[in-house]
């Protein structure tokens, strides 16, 4: 959307094509770092987005053994916008398409599922998919595959991306706010540690939205164990929610995100690119996965706008895009596996609740040193810009 958004500002016509009639999914990530508010402050759009029932996020808490440890404080960095910014994802893509929509190069289909991409002469040529109204075809000189981790667009296009698993999968669920919870003026974001498990609190205005991250491929057991002790387990680690969780009636209830990170080793052919989590799914560590997103996005905006308005778009200019977004990527996704590996790895495994270390503690004490986490946050490994 992103994409589609800046190229139709610059005279590139752009069809859309999104598979489902709306954009409202559940357990959508609704971060957006720093770094986007950025970009969209450069084309006017970050104070209509405050207008948006929204939160901000100074940083997040984790409580820990009857104790609360702030990490990372946003507040400092250098930027107009020294938060997240929590708004529903469905919401914020309405707020694009509504904006993209006045440009008279962009045109969104709704309910427009890819089944098949037009390969003619060696390059790709544009998509056929399927809506209500039967099969279609829309042919451009360009096609870009931004539809996610189970990208239909990168499959067609035969591309098999290296696969990293991470020691962790994660059950998402509701919680209702109750009488007697206290309103946030800010966002909120919780982490709490178990023994062997961690939670994740965050305040969606009408209900708290719940991340129990458990060792990776016990699912059948958590279920074998049953709801009951799921229940006990959530107010192990977060007391506080012991009246909400009598609302977890029903596995229905929870959706099972398998967490796991991938690269492309290529990202284009002649006429296709892919960005995005289609390109690099991202692990949920730190929450980076759209910022990363829409850098590419902007970064793809930069480089070929001149080339698609001028219809001479050459496969190294779709070559330039990965070498400029591939290695922030690498980086921060090793980082992700270390913190993975090193830190959750342990905590999951541990039987008891576990402690933060005094050298911890002592490193994020250290204004010049707890900046650095802040700022690949907020930013990612580069600080990206419209041009």
């Amino acid at each position: 959307m992103i994409l589609a958004l800046l190229l139709a500002r610059q005279r590139v016509p752009v069809t859309l094509l999104e598979q489902h009639k709306d954009f409202d999914r559940e357990f959508r990530g609704d971060t957006i770092h720093p770094s986007i508010m950025e970009i969209l402050d450069q084309i006017g759009l970050a104070e209509p987005l405050h207008q948006l029932r929204h939160a901000k996020i100074y940083g997040p808490t984790l409580r820990v053994a009857n104790s609360s440890f702030t990490p990372v404080d946003f507040r400092r960095l250098k930027t107009r916008f020294p938060y997240i910014f929590l708004v529903p994802q469905a919401k914020f893509l309405e707020f694009l398409a509504a904006e993209a929509s006045k440009y008279p190069d962009f045109h969104l289909m709704m309910g427009a599922n890819v089944e098949q991409l037009i390969e003619e002469d060696g390059q790709v040529q544009g998509v056929r998919y399927l809506s209500a109204d039967g099969m279609h075809e829309v042919r451009a000189s360009l096609t870009v595959g931004a539809d996610g981790r189970f990208s239909r667009v990168r499959h067609l296009a035969g591309f098999e991306p290296i696969k990293t698993s991470a020691p962790m999968d994660i059950l998402w669920f509701r919680l209702p706010h109750i009488p007697g919870d206290l309103p946030e003026v800010e966002g909120r974001v919780l982490g709490g540690f178990g023994a062997g498990r961690m939670l994740a609190v965050f305040d969606r205005f009408d209900y708290w939205q719940v991340g129990y991250v458990f060792p990776k491929g016990h699912y059948q057991d958590l279920r074998a164990a049953g709801l009951e002790s799921l229940r006990q387990s959530i107010t192990q680690i977060e007391p506080k929610l012991a009246e909400h969780v009598k609302s977890l009636a029903d596995w229905h209830q929870f959706s099972l995100l398998s967490v796991e990170s991938s690269r492309c080793p290529r990202w284009y052919k002649p006429g296709l690119l892919l960005i995005g989590d289609a390109a690099h799914v991202m692990s949920p560590v730190g929450g980076v996965g759209i910022n990363y997103a829409v850098q590419d996005a902007v970064v793809t905006a930069n480089l070929l706008a001149a080339a698609l308005r001028s219809e001479r778009l050459q496969v190294s200019d779709l070559a330039k895009v990965q070498k400029e977004r591939e290695w922030p990527t690498r980086i921060i996704q090793a980082i992700q596996s270390a913190i993975q590996n090193r830190v959750l790895a342990r905590v999951l495994e541990s039987q008891t609740a576990p402690a933060i270390p005094w050298f911890v503690r002592a490193f994020f004490k250290i204004p010049v040193l707890r900046d650095i986490p802040a700022r690949i946050l907020a930013f990612g490994v580069t600080r990206v810009r419209l041009k």
